[in-house]
């Protein structure tokens, strides 16, 4: 395996409605780190959300995606924080402008514990037609798709 930049990075969501952004975010993750652990929120955590697929099937959609790899890992999240307050071993943590606070708070708790700060990478988000950004939201509304175009 090559080396990558980081050995051990994180990456969490909700992932409903598997969308561009969603890609985007993920190949961000395995473009700089040998082993990934996806951390997608417990039916409980991402039923705040609204009417999402259960956690079972957004985990077999990622599983999917990435069916031709083999350095990750999916564990299900039941807060916003994970195994990355726990773990040593994560180097750095992939986000978008909306959830890097929360890995902001990551290290502000590891630091507490006298843990490494990760490296924040952010991604950007991938726009829909209409230059806004893709979200499983607005896919659930059925205002555009997965790809971001407008639905008829």
């Amino acid at each position: 395996m090559t080396s990558k930049k980081y050995n051990k990075v994180a990456v969490g969501g909700t992932f409903d409605k598997f969308h561009d952004g969603h890609k985007k975010l993920l190949s961000t993750a395995f473009e700089i780190g040998n082993e990934i652990e996806i951390g997608v929120t417990s039916d409980a955590f991402g039923g705040l959300k609204g009417d999402i697929d259960s956690c079972k099937v957004r985990m077999g959609n990622l599983k999917s995606f990435f069916s031709d790899k083999s350095n990750f890992i999916i564990v299900p999240l039941e807060d916003p924080y994970g195994t990355t307050i726990y773990d040593k071993d994560f180097e750095a943590i992939v986000v978008t402008e909306e959830t890097e606070p929360t890995a902001v708070e990551i290290n502000k708790i590891r630091s507490s514990k006298g843990m490494k700060p990760l490296d924040i990478v952010v991604v950007s988000f991938v726009l829909a037609y209409d230059g806004t950004p893709i979200s499983s939201t607005r896919i659930r509304s059925g205002e555009i798709n997965q790809s971001g175009n407008f639905i008829k």
